[in-house]
């Protein structure tokens, strides 16, 4: 299996079973080994009280990208520890996009950076992941 099957089929598998982004409205639009594209357009139910799409929602979609960087060897990665910047706003009707690349994997431990922009490029975000192997395979590779 190359790399690239390897991360499509993990990708596939856990988009299957990731009910969370699915529910909020996003789109895989891309998986390859340490990197992850996810999409998502502002909705009104993604937008607070200020009409701005409500910083939880760009968290998690930066979350998701990074999260199938991280799993696209097929190795159960989590989370470590996360942060993000806030740069500008995104609003109703954006189009955001969440673009994650793996920038260190050593050992069990990956830093994955993830910028989030909006459909005419402005930066909305940056997120570093800080990830962990742990036991186990995204599917059965025999």
């Amino acid at each position: 299996m190359t790399p690239q099957d390897r991360a499509e089929k993990a990708a596939q598998t856990m988009w299957q079973q990731d009910h969370a982004s699915q529910w909020l409205g996003m789109v895989l639009a891309h998986a390859s080994e340490g990197r992850a594209v996810m999409e998502l357009t502002v909705a009104q139910h993604h937008c607070n009280g200020h009409g701005m799409c409500h910083g939880g929602v760009i968290f998690a979609l930066a979350d998701s990208a990074f999260a199938f960087a991280c799993n696209s060897r097929n190795q159960v990665t989590v989370a470590q520890h996360n942060s993000i910047t806030y740069i500008a706003s995104g609003r109703l009707g954006d189009r955001l996009r969440a673009e994650a690349t793996e920038i260190s994997l050593t050992g069990r431990s990956g830093i994955t950076d993830v910028q989030v922009t909006n459909q005419a490029g402005t930066l909305i975000a940056e997120f570093r992941g800080l990830s962990r192997a742990i036991k186990g395979t995204v599917f059965d590779e025999a």
